[in-house]
């Protein structure tokens, strides 16, 4: 008979012989003892943890003569012919080879019948995610209700690959990595049954490269039985599997953190020499580091790295010799130049050229030591500044104490839109947190003092202004009395000067009428070409009706379009014709106008008042609104410019289609 290698000899037989997955064996065990076995089960995880295997102890345990049970027996015909592979009530199916629709049909005829010796029917189809669509949509109905003495296991290691709909139908079980103690103590109890010799350092080699598979470790296994003969060593292990050593990998480590170049290249050039693939090598640098970052940051790393206890012995010494932040920026370092190698030509000039980038990082310092150190250097002898606390979770801003001086008078800021706001007052510059607080509290006292005086003063001015209007000849009277006795001629006439420029203030504040250049006769006829253009734009008949006018006088406030026969006005007359002409002349001339019509031969065209009238009350009435004297104090501003409705806006196309809907806007 032909050698049968390890993984196929020490192939579990029992719930207790597996190695690792502890929780799903007790799981699978308590099923069975308590007779709650699923019809659908699917084991996944990564490729050597025991799927198949745990399948067919299952199928065992199910068929055995002393069953169902959570021991079976191993002796019975149908233990020892599903141990053998010899059973026909068991159906092992490769789920890669066997993926189409038609060999699932052909199963679900199979099915059908009643087991031949067993107790059960049971079908184990492997890598279960490499059947077709159609294949899983014919298998449903009957994974959902399959006949009682059916059994169905599915294996896998591309769980998200199984469509939903299946695995709704089946019990899960997700198997885990097997933890590097349980790997290192089969292994080693393997070796002893083989009658070799292996040492312990050359276990832990070939977990570390076994990476959680069971079946991956064996065949390595017995390449190493295979070189090495009855005693295997490390260096063996290291040389027929093409592995660096660990120390190795850690003289590189060291000699990168001491800075020491030339070390670090010749550890290079010894990998090298191995042939190591540079993805390993790469892989194993970056992750030491990451053991070493683990033990500078953990009192108890064993808890987070699954390594020897010498060899976290080993990095716990090292990490008391650099910080972390040291470790860590060379981490980084490594990480970017070492990726690189990856993708270059030329890999091994990158990691050259990635190490001696490292080694200049030298002992990394906080950015706060640096600046306490600036400050002290700064502040020169005799000077005092705070220290900062690397403990404390919010650091104090570092002053310079300056030699005491003066707080200036005015501190304020004063803005319109937050007039009273404690962060526009400028604090002394020297000061604890109470001196602050009590020099705030003090100008903004003086803030408000000074603004009720402002207001009475506004006040005495609005009464003098109103009592100027009422009475022309006594205002000089009213004004002398106010600010003060009567002292001659020439302070009369100041007081008079000084009346005149509160006036004239006043009146610029007061909202009315745009404040702007009032227009000329010349203004108006120069002007007028593009007034008919704006309405042009908004009603296209109202211009045309305007194009036959002869010419257009303005008499005061009044804008009279002249027309020599009566029927060219006839259009325009009417009153919400009037009303929106009267709105644009008021926007585009931004005066405030009434519109009135004269026609040569002595014809009807008379304007109603009310009309022409009510926009220019309305544009005065905005001007006075609640809202906007309040911006305008705010802000001490002024009027430029009152627009009434939606036409200057767009042009009427736009408006109509809008109008009819809601109606006519106001603004």
């Amino acid at each position: 008979m032909s050698y049968l290698v390890l993984a196929r000899k020490s192939r579990p037989q029992t719930f207790e012989e597996v190695v690792g997955q502890k929780i799903i064996v007790r799981t699978l065990q308590n099923a069975l003892a308590a007779g709650r076995v699923p019809h659908g089960l699917i084991f996944s995880g990564i490729r050597g943890t025991g799927k198949t295997t745990l399948a067919r102890i299952m199928a065992k345990a199910l068929n055995c003569e002393q069953g169902p049970t959570p021991t079976p027996c191993n002796t019975c015909p149908s233990c020892r012919d599903i141990a053998a592979g010899a059973s026909v009530d068991l159906h092992e199916i490769d789920g890669a080879s066997n993926r189409g629709i038609q060999e699932i049909r052909d199963l679900k005829e199979n099915i059908r019948f009643m087991p031949t010796s067993a107790r059960f029917k049971i079908i184990i189809i492997d890598e279960v995610h490499m059947l077709t669509s159609e294949a899983f949509n014919a298998l449903l109905k009957t994974l959902e209700e399959p006949p009682d003495h059916v059994y169905f296991m599915f294996a896998t290691t591309e769980l998200h690959k199984v469509p939903v709909t299946i695995l709704s139908r089946c019990q899960r079980y997700e198997l885990q990595r097997v933890g590097r103690m349980e790997l290192a103590a089969h292994y080693t109890r393997l070796a002893e049954s083989e009658g070799i010799t292996i040492e312990p350092a050359a276990v832990d080699l070939i977990v570390r490269e076994a990476a959680g598979s069971v079946r991956d470790g064996l065949s390595l296994l017995d390449q190493v039985f295979s070189y090495c003969g009855d005693e295997v060593k490390a260096e063996e292990v290291a040389e027929v599997l093409g592995l660096v050593s660990g120390q190795v990998i850690a003289d590189l480590g060291e000699a990168l953190l001491a800075g020491d170049i030339s070390r670090a290249m010749e550890q290079l050039d010894q990998v090298y020499g191995y042939g190591m693939n540079i993805k390993r090598f790469v892989s194993e640098l970056l992750a030491w580091y990451r053991h070493l970052i683990f033990c500078c940051l953990n009192k108890e790393p064993g808890r987070l790295l699954d390594l020897p206890q010498e060899n976290i012995a080993r990095f716990s010494e090292i990490a008391q010799h650099y910080s972390l932040t040291t470790v860590y920026a060379l981490f980084n370092i490594l990480l970017e130049g070492l990726e690189r190698a990856h993708y270059s030509s030329q890999p091994r000039l990158a990691i050259e050229m990635a190490f001696i980038g490292a080694v200049q990082v030298g002992d990394v310092q906080p950015v706060s030591e640096l600046l306490v150190r600036l400050d002290t250097i700064l502040a020169g002898p005799g000077q005092e500044i705070s220290t900062i606390s690397s403990a404390a979770p919010e650091r104090e801003k570092k002053v310079v104490q300056p030699a005491a001086r003066e707080i200036p008078e005015k501190t304020l800021k004063e803005s319109p839109s937050t007039p009273h706001k404690e962060q526009e007052i400028s604090p002394p510059p020297v000061a604890g947190v109470a001196e602050k607080k009590e020099y705030v509290k003090k100008e903004y006292v003086k803030k408000e003092d000074k603004k009720k005086v402002d207001i009475e003063k506004e006040q005495v001015k609005n009464e003098q202004v109103q009592a100027a209007k009422k009475h022309p000849s006594s205002g000089k009277d009213i004004v002398e009395k106010s600010d003060g006795p009567p002292s001659g001629k020439k302070e009369a006439s100041l007081d008079e000067n000084k009346f005149r420029d509160e006036k004239e203030s006043r009146d610029e504040k007061e909202p009315g009428p745009v404040q702007q250049d009032t227009l000329g006769q010349r203004d108006i006829k120069r002007r007028w070409p593009a007034f008919i253009d704006y309405v042009r734009d908004r009603e296209p008949w109202t211009a045309a009706s305007l194009q036959k006018a002869t010419t257009v006088t303005l008499e005061k406030e009044e804008l009279v379009i002249h027309y020599d026969e009566s029927a060219d006005c006839n259009f325009l007359k009417n009153q919400e014709r009037i009303r929106s002409l009267t709105e644009f002349a008021i926007d585009f001339f931004q005066q405030p106008l009434t519109l009135a019509f004269h026609v040569s031969d002595d014809g009807n065209c008379e304007v109603d008042g009310d009309a022409a009238i009510s926009p220019r009350l309305e544009r005065k009435a905005l001007a006075r609104e609640q809202r906007v004297l309040d911006a305008l104090e705010l802000f001490n501003g002024q009027i430029s410019a009152i627009r009434i409705g939606p036409r200057f806006r767009r042009p009427i196309s736009e408006e109509l289609s809008t109008a009819g809907e809601h109606g006519p806007e106001k603004q």
